[in-house]
């Protein structure tokens, strides 16, 4: 039986509705719009009335802030309500943590919940406005519009999955076949890459490829995971600024160097991005550099005072951009940004101790009128990605001290969104061995949903008008606590050491 609660914040304690009703009548110019109440509603599948009363005010609600309603709430009859919930095959933290909770309470099996948050409109709204609404506050990629009927059982059927299909006539498409079947899967490759792969098939394996196959290569060659803009070799250079002339030639000479008797990779954006520190190392100027063959953030050694003795620690330090999952999906985008760039220090064993981000956005100022079709307004974007990477760093416990937000039409057309930090470890807690045969692997962290399958993809393609509608599976849904729990299981000299490598 499926047992339902709604959670509304008392009145002087309400800033999440005061804010977003500020929003809708300032910004969206909904002038009609008298009064906003939101309620956090939870359906509960298995538990017992005694189980249930007592999560009701320890759980589900704070007494001293909160207002429960148990199966109904206080309504008008011209109150315009409706609910958002996530998608299917979406994280939904907020019942996570529900559900993890009651087991406490329960000592049995984990319950089925889940979660949806109820707007009430109050005021001489006309339809227009309240479907302007709903499309200002539920983001397709990631949300939808919920029923408010209370279903008989949370529990979802799940349909055993087919075969995975082999590209049947694949090695034998015709140009014009290759690109249908380019633009019916929106590979992240372009249609020449296509093509070389259906040379190897037919030259080399002799076979049509299976899809999970033309997934992977899509992945492992998109940009995200490629850089194949940065590896692109450059052939024509025109540079009309003397001073980038006079970088470049430095970078010509750093390379004669660097690459002496030996072959040069190719002048692209990647060598000049890396060069210097490459001429360093040839220089022997990077005493201090920890190398490795795990594939983490850059880790250097350094003797650290601990209680008046000096000891070597690995110092690393790890950054990364989310610019395209914060554009369709701020909140989820920008939280794991921080999220991501944490999971390579603390693959590499170390305790993350300081961020800082950088961002740029268009002036959040302007009206909402004025966005670009197909678009979120940037107010929404700078709004919610400050509270999706504040939520995940304050659950994390991970401090930011420093915060930079550019405001540039430059930004108008894609956010920058980075997250940087650097974290460290005492050197004797990290052992670096090759696995051998026979040796454990271990997968450890949150679940894997439908969230941030296809996202190095995703961020590696151009966008249109139905992104927004078909990009949810895109931007991943990070699980803060569950990563904050392994940065204090790796803190353990017994446990980190019992690795002999981490990706």
């Amino acid at each position: 039986m499926v047992k339902r609660i709604f959670v509304q914040k008392k009145e002087e304690y309400d800033v999440e509705a005061k804010g977003v009703l500020s929003d809708l009548k300032n910004n969206l110019q909904i002038k009609n719009l008298d009064d906003l109440i939101i309620l956090n509603r939870y359906d509960v599948e298995g538990i017992s009335d005694k189980a249930f009363e007592k999560a009701k005010n320890t759980i589900f609600s704070e007494p001293q802030v909160d207002i429960c309603y148990q199966e109904e709430y206080p309504k008008n009859p011209n109150d315009h309500i409706f609910g958002v919930e996530f998608l299917p095959g979406q994280f939904d933290q907020r019942a996570n943590s529900l559900s993890e909770c009651l087991q406490i309470i329960t000592g049995g099996e984990k319950l089925v919940s889940k979660s949806a948050k109820i707007y009430i409109l109050r005021g001489n709204l006309s339809h227009e406005e309240v479907e302007k609404i709903k499309a200002y506050l539920i983001n397709p990629v990631d949300s939808r519009e919920c029923s408010l009927e209370k279903p008989k059982t949370l529990q979802e059927k799940m349909t055993k999955p087919e075969d995975v299909k082999i590209v049947k006539g694949f090695t034998e498409m015709t140009d014009e076949n290759v690109k249908e079947f380019y633009e019916k899967y929106g590979f992240a490759m372009d249609i020449e890459d296509l093509k070389f792969c259906q040379k190897y098939f037919r030259d080399q394996e002799k076979r049509d490829p299976t899809m999970t196959e033309m997934k992977m290569i899509d992945t492992y060659w998109s940009d995200h995971c490629r850089h194949t803009t940065f590896m692109t070799k450059l052939e024509v250079i025109d540079i009309k600024w003397d001073l980038l002339e006079k970088i470049f030639q430095d970078y010509k000479k750093s390379r004669e160097y660097v690459y002496e008797n030996k072959k040069a990779k190719d002048i692209c954006l990647m060598d000049i991005a890396t060069i210097a520190v490459k001429e360093l190392k040839k220089r022997g100027l990077l005493k201090d550099l920890d190398e490795s063959e795990e594939i983490n953030a850059c880790s250097i050694k350094a003797n650290i005072m601990v209680d008046g003795k000096e000891e070597e620690y690995l110092i690393m330090f790890k950054n990364e951009t989310h610019n395209h999952p914060t554009e369709i999906e701020p909140f989820g985008g920008a939280a794991t940004c921080l999220g991501g760039a944490i999971r390579d220090p603390l693959s590499g064993r170390t305790y993350v101790y300081q961020a800082m981000r950088v961002t740029g956005a268009g002036d959040p100022r302007k009206p909402i009128s004025e966005t670009l079709p197909n678009k979120l307004p940037q107010r929404k974007l700078t709004n919610e990605a400050s509270r999706g990477y504040s939520s995940y760093g304050n659950q994390i416990g991970l401090a930011t001290g420093q915060v930079a937000e550019i405001y540039n039409d430059g930004y108008i057309a894609k956010r920058m969104e980075i997250g940087a930090l650097i974290g460290a470890a005492p050197s004797k807690n990290v052992i670096r061995e090759k696995p051998i045969p026979g040796d454990i692997i271990i997968l450890l962290g949150g679940r894997t949903g439908r969230d941030g399958c296809g996202g190095a993809t995703g961020s590696s393609k151009a966008h249109n008008s139905e992104s927004l509608k078909t990009c949810g599976a895109e931007v991943q849904k990070g699980n803060a606590p569950e990563e904050r729990k392994i940065q204090r299981l790796f803190r353990k000299e017994e446990v980190t050491r019992t690795y002999q490598e981490m990706q």
